[in-house]
Parts: C-alpha cells; structure tokens; sequence
C-alpha cells in the first residue's frame, strides 16, 4: 500500500489546512442562512417575543452549527492527510513488543 504524504510535509500541510479553511467559510455562509432562516420562522410564528429570545436562538444555533462543522472539519482533514493511517500503524508496531 502507497504511503499518503501527513502534515508533517510542509506543502501538503498548506494544502490541507487551506482546504480546511476553505470549508469553515463555506460552513459560516450555511450557518448565517441558518440562523437568519431559524430567526425568521421564530419571528413569524411567535411575533416580538424578546430581543433575548433571538439573540439567545440565534448564538445557539450558530455555536452548535460551527463547532460541529469545524470538529468535523478536523476529522476530514486528519483522514485525508493520512495522519490516521500512521497513528494505527505505530499502535500495531507498539503492540508487536
């Protein structure tokens, strides 16, 4: 099986990263989608019920959306590098001792 290059090669960690970035971005334009859609829908169906309501919904929505897209964010990265493969490698050559 062909070696995948890891982050520890200096081009394909500015890959990587940039390609992480690059889906953060897109994840905050869906998250501000989100959350103005969510708002609206809370707006329409319960009228003007407190400024705290939305802000509190809003700040929610938005914090839960982008940390799971940068966990999952990360989990991508760590697989497409290949950086799983050599952490599975060195647990079976530790175990052959």
């Amino acid at each position: 099986m062909k070696d995948r290059p890891s982050l520890e090669d200096p081009e394909n960690a500015a890959f990587a990263w940039a390609r992480y970035r690059r889906l953060m971005r897109f994840m905050l334009l869906i998250t501000i989608g989100t959350v103005l859609i969510a708002v609206a829908l809370l707006y329409k169906t319960n009228g003007m019920v407190s400024v705290h309501f939305y802000i509190a919904t809003a700040l929610g929505i938005g914090f839960a959306m982008l940390l799971t897209s940068a966990l999952m964010g990360l989990v991508f990265l760590s697989s497409g590098t290949g950086h799983d493969e050599n952490v599975r490698d060195n647990q079976k050559d530790s175990r052959r001792d």
